[in-house]
């Protein structure tokens, strides 16, 4: 058995070219898995090894690689940065028991670094950080520790000072043994020199030497009495205190350097080892049971325990379908069967690999705390739980959330039509937020997504990967519908056939429900009006009409239904005759109620150049957009807002184009607002026109 304090199951998640990927290169160079350094801007990073990753420099899913430092064996995943693809960081993170997060020394706090720090705040994943790109213009450490603490909310722990920046950055100074380390200009990480602390940096040593000590001790009691009687704790006490505020969130470890000069990855690669928790220092995950109730039952992480493993991510390649799995208790061996509790049947592991990149290693089984890739499970999704049969128990699923976005796609001919289908029953089951559908009346295909760059990516995989050619369709905004004024309303079903007939009558209030809410149903009938055994039915026909409604045919949300009374036939009632009259309640009433669209708002955040914020700002105005706020930094401006989804079509060009290419932008699905009388009666005309079309 393996010893599991050895093993570090990590992530390495930040903003999009913060340099996530470029330090998971320097991490592979110094731990001996590669012996050449590929780069992202030549295509040659080990870990993008997808063409459209390679051709636009950014990550789109996450790679796994596994490798040894210290005797410590490192399961790494490179997650993108880019927001379209947050679902890969968010699903990365539910398996891990700790993080990287790099932030980009002169860009600091980016947009995609809040949303992937509070996914990993949700996930409760002990985290250090690590100040990347020192040698950049601009670059600044300690502006960027302020802004973690400033806008994540975090307490970075600083435990390295830069000496120099920008172009005179050569090395850092490790706190806790007052050293510096200096790199050769060489460009070879193994080539440094650790001596004394620079006699101008010997004063701020001290300063931050001591908030460590003092941080850290806040961890032990006793060690911090005898500290504060004038006697300093030795460093194994104050690596551990260190550890322990680390695993509680107490504290973030943060570090600095340049990893693609080549410098400080030593000191974060310590840090891994020394500071991250272990898989049996982890909370371990609870088991729910089929309706997702917790059962108060635990994964404990230990081979000896019945086996529990988390399916969290599928992945195609040249040898067939991979499924990623974290395992979080007992061992999966090849040849053995194990059940899956989602859909209730038992597969037979076959190979079970162990990953790097896209390189694999065949092993005979693995254990607690291994993040490996079996081959070859065809019905196993994103999520699922793998178990032992003996002992069946479902791990807490993972939440997906709704794509906002959606193209329709035609194959040019009938060869392609065929190679489509399976092509897109791949790309689902590897992308949860990925979503397929048939357009009834058209026959047309409909991809849904996060955002366009998720779309345009998943045209390219199409064509490229699995070549099938495709015409593409205008973007589609996910609008929907709601009410905005209660209505009480009566509906009764009755239809004779010979036989048995069938009777229902429903009395109910229809109301506007809270944002967010979604669809809500309650009974208020008493005295038996309408039989407790017909009220689900009388549910689910209101539920089942809600993904249509009267304006546009747009999925029906944030309604109320209570039932308040009724009649029923002791011979002609049925389930049925009830759900039948809850359809047609919801077709007669729900024109009453003044139906109003609504449209996805997104939280739109701009980096820009002070120089543009005008010009910036007046175009968000013209998108509808509502400005909340704007937040002056030392390179640029930041400017925060919430825009239609509809408006932002195409909006890289134009911000590209009004900042002479030097603005960013990332944007996230916010809510849902009504939209403006006109901005309604144009997606209404479209879509009957539509329809119109469809019927000729």
């Amino acid at each position: 058995m393996t010893d599991l304090t050895h093993y570090r199951n990590i992530g390495i998640f930040a903003h999009v070219d913060a340099g996530k990927t470029t330090t998971t290169e320097r991490i592979l160079k110094l731990t001996g898995k590669i012996h050449k350094i590929g780069e992202v801007h030549d295509g040659a990073a080990t870990t993008d090894f997808m063409d459209q990753e390679q051709e636009r420099g950014i990550t789109i899913q996450s790679a796994a690689t596994t490798c040894e430092w210290n005797d410590h064996r490192l399961n790494i995943i490179d997650t993108p940065g880019h927001v379209d693809f947050t679902i890969e960081v968010y699903r990365s993170l539910k398996v891990l028991d700790g993080g990287v997060g790099v932030f980009c020394a002169s860009g600091g706090v980016e947009p995609q670094s809040e949303t992937n720090w509070r996914y990993a705040n949700e996930s409760e994943v002990a985290r250090i950080i690590f100040v990347n790109k020192m040698d950049r213009m601009g670059a600044d450490f300690m502006r960027v520790v302020d802004q973690i603490k400033n806008v994540l909310g975090a307490n970075p722990l600083v435990m390295t000072l830069p000496i120099g920046a920008e172009d005179e950055f050569s090395g850092v100074v490790d706190l806790l043994t007052r050293k510096a380390w200096v790199w050769d200009g060489s460009g070879d990480p193994t080539k440094y020199t650790v001596s004394d602390v620079p006699d101008d940096m010997k004063d701020d040593v001290e300063t931050y030497r001591e908030k460590l000590i003092e941080s850290a001790l806040d961890y032990d009691d006793d060690a911090m009495e005898k500290y504060l009687e004038g006697e300093e704790p030795d460093m194994e006490t104050i690596k551990k205190c260190i550890r322990t505020g680390t695993i509680a969130l107490g504290f973030f470890p943060t570090y600095c350097g340049s990893a693609f000069k080549n410098k400080g990855v030593q000191l974060v690669l310590d840090a891994v080892v020394d500071y991250l928790p272990n898989p049996t220092e982890v909370k371990p995950q609870p088991e729910v049971d089929l309706e997702g109730n917790e059962t108060g039952e635990k994964a404990i992480v230990d081979p000896n325990k019945p086996l529990r493993a988390l399916a969290f991510k599928i992945m195609d390649d040249r040898f067939g379908a991979l499924t990623f799995v974290r395992i979080y208790s007992g061992i999966l061996a090849k040849g053995t069967t194990i059940l899956n509790t989602f859909t209730g049947k038992t597969e037979r592991i076959g190979r079970i690999v162990e990953m790097h990149a896209d390189e694999r290693k065949e092993l005979d089984s693995a254990q607690a705390g291994d993040i490996v890739a079996v081959v070859g499970m065809n019905n196993v999704q994103t999520g699922h739980t793998l178990c032992d049969p003996k002992n069946p128990a479902t791990l807490e699923p993972m939440v997906f959330p709704d794509p906002v976005i959606s193209i329709a796609i035609t194959p040019k001919d009938k060869s392609a039509s065929e190679k489509m289908g399976i092509a897109l029953n791949k790309m689902v089951k590897e992308d949860p937020s990925f979503h397929v559908e048939t357009d009834e009346e058209s026959g047309d295909n409909i991809l849904k997504g996060m955002g366009e760059l998720h779309l345009d990516i998943k045209i390219d995989i199409l064509k490229r990967t699995h070549g099938v050619d495709v015409t593409v369709g205008k973007p589609q905004v996910a609008y929907r519908e709601t009410i905005t004024k209660a209505i009480e309303d009566s509906y009764t079903h009755k239809k004779q056939s010979g036989g048995a007939g069938q009777f229902g009558k429903i009395d109910f209030l229809l109301e506007p429900g809270e944002l967010g809410s979604g669809f809500q149903f309650e009974s208020k009938v008493t005295g038996g009006n309408v039989p407790r055994e017909f009220w689900p039915a009388i549910e689910k026909g209101f539920r089942n009409s809600m993904g249509t409604g009267v304006l546009a045919g747009f999925p029906c949300l944030d309604v109320k239904v209570t039932l308040l009374d009724g009649a029923f036939h002791a011979v002609d009632s049925s389930a049925v005759a009830f759900e039948i009259a809850a359809k047609a309640a919801y077709r007669q009433s729900i024109p009453k109620a003044a139906p109003q669209l609504i449209e996805p708002i997104m939280k739109v955040d701009v980096f820009t150049a002070d120089d543009h914020v005008g010009d910036v700002i007046g175009d968000l105005n013209r998108r509808r957009g509502m400005i909340k706020s704007q937040e002056p930094g030392t390179t640029a401006v930041r400017i925060k807002a919430d825009v239609p989804l509809s408006e932002m079509f195409g909006y890289i060009g134009d911000l590209r184009t009004m900042t002479s290419g030097r603005g960013q932008f990332s944007m996230e699905f916010s809510h849902y607002a009504p939209c403006p009388a006109n901005v309604s009666e144009e997606v209404i005309k479209e879509v009957r026109a539509k329809e119109e079309a469809a019927k000729k």
